[in-house]
């Protein structure tokens, strides 16, 4: 089993951090993903990504806006993502009122490519999440 982990601080509110990153519809159409779907709400709700040729379905499996965390898994063992037997969890740290730290971190077998061609593949998808929400949220 492989883990990446990235591990940031972004300069914002760590209930406004989770929010925002931990908001499972909040996946929007543009660059690689050419389509997004959203069935149900709360644990247990799937999310359809197409991108690259195939789609990426996940499951978010954890929610707990209190204790800043959330979770989720990869169904489909076709996605076109280098990672079988994904599955991942982000924990938010306060920090102080305007800082936090966000720990995403994620475990999988590498499927069709390399230990660390298959880490860089989803350690550059943590970063540009953690990029993303930095961005939504102006800081």
């Amino acid at each position: 089993m492989t883990i990446v982990t990235v591990e940031e601080t972004i300069a914002a509110n760590a209930n406004d951090v989770f929010k925002t990153l931990g908001d499972f519809g909040r996946i929007k159409v543009g660059g690689a993903i050419t389509a997004f779907e959203l069935e149900g709400e709360g644990v247990g709700a799937v999310r359809t990504i197409t991108m690259g040729g195939g789609q990426v379905i996940e499951r978010l499996d954890e929610h707990d806006s209190e204790k800043l965390v959330f979770g989720y898994s990869i169904l489909n063992e076709d996605n076109p993502l280098p990672v079988s037997n994904y599955s991942a969890r982000v924990e938010i740290t306060a920090d102080s009122e305007t800082a936090c730290t966000v720990n995403w971190s994620g475990n999988f077998e590498p499927k069709g490519a390399d230990e660390a061609a298959a880490s860089k593949v989803v350690r550059g998808i943590y970063t540009r999440g953690i990029a993303g929400t930095r961005e939504a949220l102006g800081c």
